[in-house]
This record gives structure tokens, sequence and C-alpha cells, in this order.
């Protein structure tokens, strides 16, 4: 696919068309190496071989050039005449003007495509230059291609090209491809587009192979790509490859103070021969680096260890030493460069710093990153406290993006070096933070025991900070096993005890467990805490803290059909996680937004981002679940085959918690699942199993779910309960089946109206399945829609069902990614580059419906802005 050539290709079509009339011309594509030349000319000269000869002939990269090297490869078709003098080396007196006379004498116009005048003799020169001069009134195409990246000022290239005649000579040089193109080219391939362009810089011969490979593995370099850079370095002086290798470990533009600091007086003229090669570039004023991120890759990779641990000493030397007084050396360099060293001592030092500022400045990934490069040289610490901090602190911020057993690992080390050297305050620290890891890893048993152990630990000294938060952690236990009275003790007990110590940390999270289990009880006045937590945290940069506390709310907010609070919170959440790259706590509210969609009967979104979760890799148990939840209920309600294999996966996964919380909704939706497909012995065991559970303290909505589906399978109705009923669950139980229709609807929820309809009995049921059927095939719930048909005709309402149509619902079944085809054409446009008011021009619509659309777009995408949702397409659409 030729992208972003378009108007190079028509320069030389129009070219071409003029030398059919007898104007004859010259044409010189120009560019650095794999960007394309010999694709455009080929995609140029391929139609035009049927009413041009087309001459082809092309320079090697030979020690020493072929003289006439590309008049070589096509001098038999123009005669034996012409093979004879090249070979003998006629004088130019007598090659120039044969050749002329050949080409002129064809019956028809001649096209002469020479490539890679980089590597071309004098003589070829000279011979391209007498035709050039001489082709204005004649039916003759010259074609020429060279790499202007690679030559110097000074080659002889540019003064052959400044004497070609300019009123006849055009000069073409490709720029590299855009973001939106890469994107394109990566739509099939299991690639972030993003990534691909920052690797390849827009070459279309390093994104290719990128492409041709594909492998997904951080910093993979295709074979191909290295070989052609390596063959690139083996032309170059030595000094400027020191110059090259130097740049190379640096993942960021290097100085020119600092080569120089690096290689004495003489490294002027390497570093400017660094940038007459091509591959070095001055990205700003006094710094260089590499055109493209897989260049330097590819010159890294040729180091072997001895020589790379040299050049960052180099580097690391003159950075801390002889660094100018203007100069700002930042941590992370420091870090890299000692790092790569191997001085052990340096890193240790440099590394915490580095983590710390990092973090207070949100850059997790970056912090847990400092602190591993630290832990590389974890036996060479002097002290087995600083050890353990060194662990600690990097299973804090590890935990902050991914949960797995390296976590468990390191907050075991911690607590084992802390021991040794008799801090039961940092072991009871350590000991909770345990609890909390293997709570997300859906560990129950082991998350309770060692909360308990973390306490008994932390009573025995005098209180402390960490004692207030081992107790609000027991909080938190409570409320996720759900006890909300003990939650709210345990919370408060916390709450005291954190204001005596003035200890905000522990204080937001308290504030957060209280009104958390406020919330789950009914208790509307949990909102307040939340509020007053979230305004404390986002002031004092606790960035957990605030995420848990979204998510929380965002929990609520979607399970008691708040659904207007539910989609500001998480549009603020999400966006807060992204901007703190707390990953851990994007995909889990990606699962809640999931759940929202699903609610609101917009499948095709529900599906797309519970998918998009569960194709992370290394998913918490705690982070999959509700995705898994959200998309086997989708499946099933749309009708799918995959529903039941998800929904079993999830009741797996539910039991190994053993809480209600995660367990219930995975068995309402096995319920739901096996009512759609009349089986009624399969109904009433899912719901004996929900039954066997303490129902007494299960928030309202869930209860008052349980109960209505019991009342479908003609089950025992449950204990009469304290909390309230909800007011559309209250008209179902009590036969109200039009004004619960009417209660749903007002919430959002389209299929718990449709199926309040279905419970209406005998004659009155005629009247509701026409408007049960619809509302059911609106949002595409086949199964339940074919049921509502069913019954219909069985109250002889047949005749009032609305016409069974496929609609735009049907084509976003069909996509992989739930988009509707006026939404998959927005799409396309989007990643043309077009805006807003361009896409309505373009599709003749108003600006706020296209608008309408990407808002639709960002939601079932699961992105946050217009560059997130182009990232997104060539990963989430293609795998979805």
């Amino acid at each position: 696919m030729l992208l972003e050539r378009e108007k190079e290709l028509e320069s030389l079509q129009r070219l071409a068309g003029r030398v059919s009339s007898g104007a004859g011309g010259m044409a010189l594509v120009l560019g650095e190496a794999g960007i394309g030349k010999s694709s455009l000319l080929q995609t140029f000269t391929a139609p035009l071989k049927g009413q041009f000869l087309v001459l082809q002939g092309a320079c090697e990269d030979l020690s020493t050039p072929r003289v006439l090297g590309p008049f070589r490869d096509f001098a038999p078709e123009l005669g034996a005449d012409v093979v004879s003098a090249i070979d003998n080396a006629a004088s130019p007196d007598v090659l120039m003007p044969m050749l002329l006379g050949h080409l002129a004498a064809q019956p028809r116009p001649v096209l002469v495509l020479c490539e890679d005048l980089h590597w071309a003799d004098q003589a070829t020169l000279d011979l391209l230059k007498y035709l050039a001069r001489r082709i204005a009134g004649q039916h003759i195409l010259l074609l020429a291609s060279a790499r202007n990246d690679e030559l110097p000022p000074d080659h002889a290239f540019w003064r052959w090209a400044g004497d070609l005649p300019a009123a006849s000579t055009q000069r073409l040089t490709l720029p590299l491809l855009s973001p939106q193109a890469v994107a394109t080219l990566a739509r099939d391939a299991a690639c972030d587009p993003e990534e691909l362009y920052r690797v390849s810089g827009g070459n279309p011969f390093f994104l290719s192979e990128l492409l041709t490979d594909c492998d997904t593995t951080p910093g993979h370099l295709p074979a191909s790509v290295r070989d052609a850079v390596w063959a690139r370095m083996s032309r170059l002086d030595a000094q400027v490859r020191t110059v090259l290798e130097l740049v190379s470990v640096s993942p960021v533009a290097l100085e020119e103070w600092l080569l120089e600091a690096v290689l004495g007086e003489d490294g002027h003229d390497a570093i400017d021969g660094s940038t007459d090669s091509g591959l070095l570039q001055r990205a700003s004023p006094g710094h260089l680096s590499f055109r493209h991120e897989l260049a330097r890759q590819a010159v890294l990779s040729g180091l072997r260890p001895a020589a790379s641990r040299a050049l960052h000493k180099r580097l690391c030397k003159a950075l801390t030493e002889q660094a100018p007084t203007h100069a700002r050396v930042e941590l992370a360099r420091l870090v890299h460069h000692a790092t790569g060293a191997q001085d052990a001592h340096m890193v240790l030092q440099l590394a915490p710093r580095a983590a710390r500022q990092a973090a207070r400045l949100g850059a997790h990934r970056q912090a847990a990153a400092h602190l591993a490069s630290a832990l590389h040289f974890v036996d060479a610490v002097s002290w087995t406290g600083e050890a353990a901090q060194l662990y600690e602190d990097w299973a804090y911020e590890a935990g902050l993006l991914r949960i797995d057993e390296r976590l468990i690992e390191a907050r075991q080390q911690a607590i084992a070096l802390w021991q040794s050297v008799d801090r039961p305050d940092k072991v009871g620290l350590n000991l909770r933070w345990l609890a909390r890891t293997h709570w997300y890893r859906g560990e129950a048993k082991e998350a309770e025991r060692y909360g308990l152990e973390a306490i008994r630990t932390l009573e025995q000294l005098p209180n402390s900070k960490e004692l207030a938060m081992a107790y609000s952690m027991r909080s938190q236990h409570q409320l996720l096993q759900n006890h909300p009275d003990s939650a709210i003790e345990w919370g408060r007990l916390a709450l005291d005890l954190a204001s005596a110590l003035d200890d905000q940390d522990t204080r937001v999270h308290a504030l957060t467990n209280i009104g958390s289990a406020k919330l789950f009880k009914g208790d509307d006045s949990g909102q307040q805490e939340l509020a007053e937590g979230l305004q404390c945290a986002l002031e004092q940069h606790l960035h957990e803290h605030a995420a848990r506390i979204y998510s929380n709310w965002i929990e609520y907010a979607v399970v008691f059909k708040h659904f207007a609070l539910a989609e500001r919170l998480l549009d603020e959440g999400l966006a807060y996680h992204h901007e703190h790259e707390l990953d851990a706590w994007v995909h889990y509210l990606t699962g809640w937004q999931a759940q929202l969609h699903l609610e609101k009967g917009e499948f095709a979104a529900a599906a797309a981002l519970a998918r998009q979760v569960l194709d992370l890799p290394a998913l918490s148990l705690i982070m999959r679940l509700p995705a898994l939840t959200v998309l086997g209920r989708t499946l099933s309600r749309q009708g799918e085959a995959e529903a039941m294999r998800c929904l079993l996966e999830a009741l797996q996964w539910a039991r190994a918690t053993g809480e209600a919380q995660r367990l219930l909704p995975v068995l309402l939706a096995l319920t739901e699942a096996a009512w759609q497909a009349q089986e009624p012995d399969s109904c009433r065991r899912w719901l004996e199993e929900a039954g066997q559970f303490d129902l007494s303290e299960v928030n309202e909505w869930d209860l008052a779910e349980l109960a209505a589906w019991r009342r479908r399978a003609a089950l025992p109705s449950l204990p009469a309960g304290q909390c309230q009923v909800p007011a559309p669950r209250a008209a179902e139980s009590t036969g109200q089946a039009q004004a619960a229709c009417d209660a749903w609807l007002a919430l959002g929820l389209p299929f718990e109206a449709a199926l309040a309809l279905l419970d209406i009995p005998g004659d009155a049921a005629a009247q509701a399945m026409p408007k049960a059927v619809a509302l059911l095939e609106q949002i595409g719930a086949a199964p339940a829609a074919a049921l509502a048909r069913q019954r219909a005709r069985a109250c002889g309402a047949q005749a009032q069902l609305p016409k069974a149509r496929r609609g735009p619902y049907a084509a976003a079944r069909e996509h992989p990614s739930g988009l509707t085809r006026r939404e998959a054409q927005v799409l396309e446009l989007l990643l043309d580059g077009l805006s807003n008011l361009e896409i309505a021009q373009r599709l003749c619509r108003s600006e706020r419906t296209v608008e309408h659309h990407v808002s639709t777009l960002l939601g079932k995408m699961g992105a946050t802005t217009r560059l997130d949702l182009l990232r997104r397409t060539s990963t989430s659409l293609r795998k979805n």
C-alpha cells in the first residue's frame, strides 16, 4: 500500500504526459534509505510499460563502483553496438552521442530509470548530465533516485545535481510517513501504531519490516533492520562509529558538549561526520540523536557487553565531572548510565532518589523501573535495612501497575529482612500490604490471615500510623466481605487513631471504607465521606487512594443505577489514572465502564471494553473477574455461543475468592442465561447456590434482583430484610409490571424494562408483548426477544408485533468492535486525519452529529481522547 505519495506520483505522471508530447525531462527522487523511492518509481512505471520503452538500471554498493553500471544493465535492449561501446570503453565523445541517438530513434517514448545514484561512478553521472541537457525536445524521460541523507555537502553528487538543467528537471524529496499513515498500515497487525511510529520514525522500510516481523516484545529488532544499519556503519570512519555508539547508549539526545568532553579536541570532525552519515540528526541546537529509534537499537545491539559498559562509564564520568555550570543533569539519566556501567554504588545511591522524584510527579512506571535497577545490585548494600526498603518501595510502585507473584516475593523478602534487624513496625507494614496483594489475587483467606497478623504485630508497639492503617485495612477487608457494619466500626477506629497522629494517608483510606460501606448499606450520606476523602487525596497527591475512591464510588453508582454520576466519575477517574500511570486501576475502571454499557443495553460497547481488559497479559483475578462476568452476560443477552464458557470461567474464579460480592453477579448472570435458554432446572440450581450465602448485608439492588429471579423460577421468597427495595423491583414484586417498566426506562435500563413486561400474566400480556419485543430487538437482545415473540404468539398478539429488522444494531454485532456502519465510517476518516468539521462535510452531516459519533467511539473503544482512540484502533478493533 503506497500512502502519502499521491503528490509525488501526480508530479511524475504529469511529467510523463509532457514527455509523450515530445517535451522530454528529468526527475530526481530523493530521500533517506528506506523512504520508499523504489516503491514510488515502481508504482509509477508499472502502468507505462505498454506505452513507454522502460529501461531500468541501478548502481551498487561496491568497494569500487561499476563504470556506467546502470547503462550496462539495459544496454542489451538498445543494441549490440551500445553493448560493445560500453564493454570496449569507448570515449565519451563516441558513447554519449550514440546512446542519445539510440534513445531518440525509438518508435515509442523512452523511460530511463537509474536508481541509487549515491553509489554512482563519475562516468554514469557525466552521461546522465549529458542526456539531461539534450532531451528537452525528445520523447525521453530520465528518472533517477538517490539517498540524500548519506551524502556530505562536498559529495560529487551535489555538484552534478546542481549542473542539471533547472527548466526540465524536477526534484521530489519524499517525506517520512505521518502517524495517521502508520496507523493505517498497522491496522491488520498486532502492533501498537503509536509505538510503531515512535521506533520507525515513519520510515516505510523500518515500518514494513516491523509489521512483517511484528514481534510485540519491547525493544525487538528485526534482523533485516539491524543488518541494514550495520552495513551503513561499516562504511564509516572509526571515530564516527564511536560517536554513533555513544549516542546509541543514550535513549535521549546527547549534548555536543558531552560528546566533545568524551572524545576530546579531535571530536568535532567525528561529530560532523556522524550527521553526514544520515543516521544522526541535530534534534535541537547542540543535541544529537538518531533519526530513527530502530537505528539506535540496531547500533546498540551490535555492542559487546564490555564495550557497552565502557561507553556508559565514559558518559557517566563526563556528566558528573565535566558538565558546564548551566547544564542540568537529570537523576534518571545518571541512573541509566550508572546501571549500564554496572556501577553498583552509584545506582544504589541515585536510583531511590530518582524513584521518589518520579513518584511525586505521578510517573509510577518510571519509579518502579528505577527501583528495579537498584534491586539488580541489592547484594552490594552495606545495611540490611536498605535492602529491605528497596524491596518494600519497589513492591509499592510496581503494585500500582500490575499484581503478580513477584510482588508477593518482594513483600516476603522485605518482611524477612526487617525481621532480621528487629523492625516489627516495618514487618507489620509489609504484612498489611501482603494482605492487600493477596486480596487483589482473589485469595481472601490469605488476605484475612496476613491482615490480622499485621494488627497483632503492630498492637504490641506504641500507637503508630502503621497500626492505624492496619485497622483501616481490616475495615476494607470487612467491606469486601459484605460486612458493612463491621467495616464502619473498624474504619472509625482507624480514623480516630489517624486523626490523633495527623496521618492523612490513613485518614483518606478510612474515609473511603466508611463512605463505601454506608453507600452499599443504602445510606447516601456515604458520598460525603468519599467526596472529603477524594479532595484530600487529590490535594495531597495520594494517587492510589484517589484511584480507590474513584473505583468504589463508580462501582456504587453503577450498581445503584445512578448512571449520570457513574459517567461523570468514569470520565474523571480514567483521565486521572492515565495521567498518573495507574494502569491496574485503569483496567478495573474499564471493567465497570463495560458494566455500565451493559446495563444501558449498549451490548457492543460493553463487549468491546470487556475484551479490551481481558486481552491484557498477567491480569490479576480482581481485575479480570468483573470484565469476564460482563462479557459473559453481554454475550448471553446477544445469544452468542461463547457466553457460557465466559460465565463458567468467571464462576470458577469467583468461587476462589469466597466473596459474595464477586460470586453473586456471576450466579445471577448464569440464572439469566438459563432462563433465556428455558432451562428451569439450571435456573433453580444457580439460585440455590446463591441462597447459601449470608445475604443479610448484600446491597439492596443485588438482593432485589436475586428475589426477582427466585420469583420467576417459582422458588420460595427470601426472608424479609431490613434494606429498602428499589422502586422498579418493588413494582415488579406487587404485580405492577407497567409501572416497573416505566421506572426501569427512567433509570436507563431497557433490558430490565422489557423483562418486567414479560412477567405480565394472562390476557394482559397481549398489550405488553409488542413493546417488550421492540425494546429487546432495539438493543440486540435476541434470545429474550425470541421469548417475547413466543409469548406474543401464545396470547394472540402476533399481529401487533413490530416487523423484525436487522438495522444498525445488526451491523454493530457484525463489526469486531461493535461499531455501527456510520461509526466505522467516522473512524476511518479520523484515521485519515480529518477534523470533526471535515468529517461532517464529507458525510453531509452536522458537526454536532459527528461530535456525537466521536463521543460514542471513545466510549466503545475505552479511549479518553482522540489520540488515545487512534492508538487503540489497531489493537482493540483488531483483537475484538
